[in-house]
């Protein structure tokens, strides 16, 4: 079975560009990923600045070089390495029901029938549990997939997953469904799903960041995870920043001697003179007035690490990148990951 990354995350930490970079850091060497998108936002087609992803599996990116190896090495196989593949699928809940049913009741053209008269989208929509079955089923099923020799299609399956709020749950309702259904075909493709999700070869990751509220919600989703039974992986703190100051350059900065050592330093840089008064003098207070702030952001990003390392899980770092995630942006990302060891 090829493994399962599932990746969470509180609204606004950047799980999409997280679940992007680690498909393309485990497409390495030869290895295919699939990266699946189940919340119908095109984030990925955005990510990778592609067209908007049909219900199919399309390649969409080659994995970065390795080290030693230069990028044109990763994507034209270099020196007797064969790149590898980043595929991605955004699933659609409707066309998924369709595959279900023709899967297992053989009811391919009367599904589509169905999907005429707005069943399927009605059945689809006020069912939001059977909507999770669908979409988790279909990411299983891809990670189960086996070609003509027997051999699994994907390496790994990347998941771009709901948010840490929901995550458990969109998880967990296959469980629920095989409580429902005692026997038959939903029965056991609701137990082969859940085989899939608590099995070892599946990984769920929470990224966050560094703020009060996604801290929380991580540690929160990581208790729900785990008192599911669901296997979690690893913790991905996104969009990190240097400290440039702590709190004894900020002491220094504050002492009257200091004070006139940064007015003659904006004096000299022309700023203004050095004089009480003078324009330089008048910088001082609001550069002061933000290195406080910096230093009690430093503060809290310290507290909340310290929070999230406590949890007991593998952490893995990424940088804030300056001019915002584009496609080189994600592959540099990717590269840092791999950096971080296996995830």
């Amino acid at each position: 079975m090829s493994r399962l990354h599932v990746v969470s995350g509180k609204g606004g930490t950047g799980k999409t560009t997280v679940a992007a970079a680690l498909a393309l850091a485990l497409a390495t060497e030869g290895r295919r990923t699939l990266l699946v998108e189940v919340e119908g936002r095109q984030g990925i087609a955005q990510l990778f600045e592609t067209e908007a992803l049909p219900y199919e599996e399309r390649k969409i990116a080659v994995g970065p070089a390795s080290e030693g190896a230069s990028r044109s090495d990763s994507v034209r196989g270099g020196g007797g390495r064969r790149a590898g593949e980043v595929h991605a699928l955004a699933i659609d809940a409707e066309r998924a029901l369709l595959d279900y049913l023709q899967m297992f009741y053989k009811l391919g053209s009367a599904g589509r029938a169905l999907k005429k008269l707005g069943a399927i989208d009605f059945a689809t929509t006020i069912a939001p549990g059977l909507r999770d079955v669908l979409l988790t089923g279909k990411a299983c099923e891809a990670v189960r997939r086996r070609d003509k020799q027997g051999r699994f299609v994907y390496d790994a399956v990347v998941m771009d997953a709901p948010p840490t709020g929901r995550i458990t749950r969109f998880l967990n309702v296959n469980d629920e469904v095989a409580g429902l259904a005692k026997i038959g075909p939903i029965h056991n493709q609701a137990q082969a799903v859940m085989r899939v999700l608590k099995s070892p070869e599946t990984a769920v990751h929470l990224v966050t960041l560094l703020e009060e509220m996604p801290v929380q919600e991580t540690a929160d989703g990581v208790a729900e995870l785990r008192a599911a039974g669901l296997p979690v992986g690893g913790i991905v703190i996104n969009m990190t920043r240097p400290a440039l100051l702590d709190n004894g350059d900020l002491d220094l900065l504050a002492a009257r001697g200091a004070r006139a050592g940064v007015a003659k330093a904006l004096s000299q840089a022309g700023l203004g003179g050095a004089r009480r008064g003078g324009l330089a003098d008048r910088l001082i207070d609001p550069l002061l007035e933000q290195a406080r702030e910096h230093a009690e952001r430093v503060e809290l990003e310290r507290a909340g690490y310290a929070e999230l390392t406590a949890i007991g899980l593998p952490t893995y770092e990424l940088e804030l990148l300056p001019e915002g995630v584009d496609l080189a942006g994600l592959y540099q990302l990717a590269r840092d990951l791999r950096k971080q060891g296996p995830i």
